[in-house]
């Protein structure tokens, strides 16, 4: 490290936020909000056989309850991040926490399909409102130099949500019932959203935001189209794109089926397996979020070698000749989905650098669309496949290598003018961090 990049380190700009503990406890609680969410979004993953007996409906309908909670959430991302920047943490969250509560509690009592597709609706459209804020709450509250580990903070922490539902739900949903399970997942919410009212600020006292004032004619507009241009924007949103879906339409959906009726496993060996995506995604949040805080040049060969490795697994899994995988793979496949989860914060790692911090948040929404864009296409075809080809997963989950073929196109064509830009972007912030340690000494 150059002298240079070590002023930087330790030099804090004017405005830039402090940390510390009550940093720590105020972003923490926006975390929780998050883990919530989480839980609320996968519980659908460990009742994806009872609620198509619980509603009587086939693949293709059961696959549309998370297309339309994802196509809720992928289509909100771009406002939920331009409210953000515009109204702060607090309201945001608030409104989202509920909404997913609203959710929640209508999906538990619903005995009509059509009544709990409306219910999951709500429920993606109050998620949606939760990480982009606790992004923008990271950095409100902690140091920019902070913001790498900031977002893979919460997605671990987020994740522990997912353990809940493959390890807890699964086991309340066989004892204790439909209604009793989901009415308990909404009551958590109904906590959460007492803690956000009576101790969440948006930022430091003496670190309020410049007043915005009226904003002129065409500014929203002009705020996502400038986020859009920068190429580090674009190529976060196809890396989130390529790398989180594999995990996600597993968690969230087809990896109960797909491991019970289509590899012969009980659902208790099915549930352990998808609690070992969950710990194996969480354990390579720590090792990404090591690794690109020492080597921010590891962000593209992260993600595109967890995209190879990925579409390796799979195609072990599917191509394998006998009916049923053997054991030993199906846990080196949970074992390698959970690096999807991580590898897709690295495209949040490629727009922050190319957006200023009052565009953050739009930025951020424009990233996030991309897996859940991804997750929505590929639960759709799943199901679609499955009905057309009479319950073959082999054919229905082939659709992963497609998706996967479109983003990294995608990623090759723009890292090159990412890259450029970042290194422009680069040079003159450390031309300004010179200029300001000179005048502040």
């Amino acid at each position: 490290m150059s002298a240079l990049d070590t002023g930087r380190s330790r030099l804090r700009l004017p405005g830039d936020p402090p940390g510390g503990p009550r940093a720590c406890a105020v972003w923490g609680l926006g975390v929780l909000v998050y883990f919530i969410a989480v839980v609320h979004r996968s519980s659908l993953g460990v009742a994806g056989i009872d609620a198509a007996a619980r509603f009587h409906i086939s693949a293709s309908e059961l696959s549309t309850f998370s297309i339309l909670q994802v196509l809720v959430y992928a289509g909100m991302q771009i406002p939920v991040g331009m409210l953000v920047d515009r109204f702060g943490t607090k309201k945001v969250l608030t409104v989202g926490v509920v909404l997913l509560t609203a959710g929640q509690l209508g999906f538990a009592l619903s005995h009509s399909y059509a009544m709990a597709l409306g219910s999951r609706a709500v429920l993606g459209c109050g998620d949606a409102m939760t990480f982009i804020s606790v992004l923008r709450l990271g950095s409100r509250w902690f140091p920019a130099r902070r913001g790498p580990l900031i977002a893979q903070g919460a997605a671990l922490f987020g994740m522990a949500g997912n353990l809940v539902s493959t390890i807890l739900l699964a086991r309340l949903l066989h004892s204790a019932g439909w209604t009793p399970t989901f009415v308990g997942t909404a009551l958590g919410g109904a906590l959460v959203l007492v803690l956000i009212v009576l101790f969440m600020k948006d930022h430091p006292e003496g670190y309020e935001p410049l007043p915005s004032g009226p904003r002129p004619r065409g500014a929203v507009r002009r705020q996502l189209t400038d986020a859009w241009r920068e190429p580090g924007t674009r190529l976060g949103l196809w890396v989130h794109f390529t790398t989180q879906f594999s995990a996600m339409v597993f968690l969230l959906l087809w990896g109960m089926p797909f491991l019970v009726e289509g590899q012969g496993l009980s659902r208790g060996a099915a549930g352990s397996l998808l609690t070992l995506v969950v710990l194996s995604n969480m354990v390579f949040g720590m090792v990404f979020g090591q690794i690109i805080a020492r080597h921010h040049g590891a962000r593209m060969p992260l993600a595109l070698g967890t995209v190879a490795v990925t579409a390796a697994s799979w195609a072990a899994v599917l191509a394998w000749p006998t009916p049923h995988a053997p054991l030993w793979l199906l846990i080196t496949l949970c074992a390698v989905l959970g690096a999807s989860g991580p590898a897709s914060m690295i495209g949040f790692d490629f727009a922050r650098p190319a957006n200023p911090p009052e565009r953050f948040g739009t930025a951020s929404g424009v990233v996030n669309m991309g897996g859940f864009t991804a997750s929505m296409i590929v639960l759709l075809a799943v199901g679609v496949l499955l009905d057309a080809t009479g319950d073959n997963f082999t054919v229905a989950l082939s659709s992963v290598f497609v998706v996967q073929a479109l983003g990294v196109s995608q990623i090759l064509r723009l890292r090159g003018q990412a890259a450029r830009r970042e290194r422009e972007t680069i040079t003159v912030s450390r031309v300004e961090a010179v200029h300001t340690a000179e005048a502040t000494a």
